[in-house]
């Protein structure tokens, strides 16, 4: 940062429906900066010779905190959160255009809080009014991801330990759904089920919106309605991660519902298997996210040739596109505070290696939607997502996810397991 100051705000909390709000959930920067998850905070950090933390926050209220639960407070935010100085929010007005001031470039994001971006704009006027009289005030203005968001894209070892148990958790809540899985449950019944184990093992939320899509749902990308009533013979596809510590897990697994793939639900399931063991194969320090892509990409446009759901040849299908029908999103994305985390995927415009530390997933898939007239009526409604976090190495790659069961002899031997289990 040089001389630069670096102003962070909290998430504001958000109403859902008249006066209630909707969970409160920190910004993953405030967060990894100062651990603080309250709202109504600012995180002022001025670089230098000698840099400062100052928090602002919520004062202890003894008659808000009946209501509320504890608070932080001007205390604890020097006690806690490793804050050199803290203040009321409510002096937030006064006291930020002195914080400003004195600094030649402002580290800030601007577009994310809108109400916040007003308050800044106020304090960074009145810093420069002040300034006129004597010092100076910023004239670079900064996007603070160019620091902050390179900063979390490489995890420390603590950060990948909380990776490994949220993704524990979610191991144990997708075991927990498909041994519940049985023709005639409704799909919400499998949500319940993971965010039961999620809650129940220390997890704070989930990550993201749950998608469990049965037979015709599972070819729709991003369905969380959950609400429709697996049919025997349908495969379900269930897309689920908690978060622990804010860090979270990302995770896909598909299963026959009623215990056994059909013929064309296994040469689907095989191929998408089979292409995401090639996006692995692509990995290591120097490759590309662009690289594990094309790698699970060439194997789905080749294998939907041979077939026979598109033409080839083969290259000229990759150029032209003609599998986007069939599987038309990334291979995969970042993995940290954010389920889609920080972090640029390309540098002076060519794709950017990976590095040891950094946590990708790999997501190939083939969706066949149930109108589509074009393949055999066996494969419509067919939809295939696989989908692990992995962890760039110094020499390769590490499966985080791996222990969660996916190939379809161990799949099929799970469900006949609970099947037998329920039946006794």
């Amino acid at each position: 940062m040089g001389e630069g100051v670096l102003v962070l705000f909290s998430t504001p909390e958000f109403i859902r429906n008249n006066d209630v709000t909707h969970p409160y959930r920190q910004d993953s920067d405030f967060f990894y900066l100062t651990g603080l998850d309250e709202p109504e905070s600012v995180m002022v950090l001025s670089a230098g010779e000698h840099p400062q933390l100052t928090l602002f926050v919520r004062p202890r209220n003894k008659e808000r905190e009946i209501w509320d639960g504890p608070r932080t407070g001007v205390e604890g935010a020097v006690a806690a959160h490793g804050a050199n100085n803290a203040y009321p929010i409510e002096e937030l007005g006064k006291r930020l255009p002195e914080l400003l001031k004195g600094h030649e470039k402002l580290y800030y994001r601007f577009g994310v809080y809108p109400e916040c971006d007003q308050r800044l704009i106020g304090a960074l006027v009145r810093s420069r009014a002040l300034a006129r009289r004597k010092g100076r005030s910023p004239t670079h203005l900064i996007d603070s991801a160019a620091i902050v968001h390179e900063q979390r894209r490489i995890k420390s070892g603590g950060e990948i330990a909380s990776l490994r148990q949220a993704i524990e958790i979610t191991r144990q809540a997708h075991l927990a759904a498909m041994l519940k899985a049985r023709p005639g449950c409704f799909e919400y019944e499998l949500e319940a089920e993971l965010l039961a184990v999620f809650r129940r093992s220390g997890s704070e939320r989930a990550a993201y919106s749950s998608i469990v899509g049965s037979g015709p749902n599972a070819t729709i990308l991003h369905h969380i309605r959950n609400d429709r009533q697996a049919q025997a013979g349908d495969l379900v596809l269930i897309d689920a991660g908690c978060e622990f510590d804010y860090y979270a897990a990302d995770i896909t697994r598909v299963f026959p519902v009623s215990g056994k793939f059909t013929a064309e639900q296994r040469q689907i399931y095989q191929i998408v298997l089979d292409a995401q063991q090639a996006a692995f194969d692509a990995i290591a320090p120097g490759a590309s996210q662009d690289d594990a892509h094309a790698a699970a990409l060439r194997h789905i446009t080749e294998q939907l040739i041979e077939i026979g759901f598109i033409q080839g040849p083969l290259e000229l299908a990759l150029s032209e596109e003609r599998y986007k029908p069939y599987f038309m999103h990334r291979t995969g994305h970042y993995l940290g505070m954010d389920v889609h985390d920080v972090g640029l995927d390309q540098t002076m415009g060519k794709p950017r290696p990976l590095e040891p530390g950094v946590v990708i997933t790999i997501e190939p898939g083939i969706y066949i939607a149930v109108d589509n007239e074009q393949v055999p009526a066996a494969y419509r409604g067919i939809g295939v997502r696989i989908e692990d976090d992995i962890l760039v190495t110094e020499t390769g790659y590490e499966n985080l996810s791996q222990s969660i069961p996916k190939g379809l002899d161990e799949i099929e031997a799970l469900m006949a397991g609970a099947a037998q289990s329920s039946a006794r």
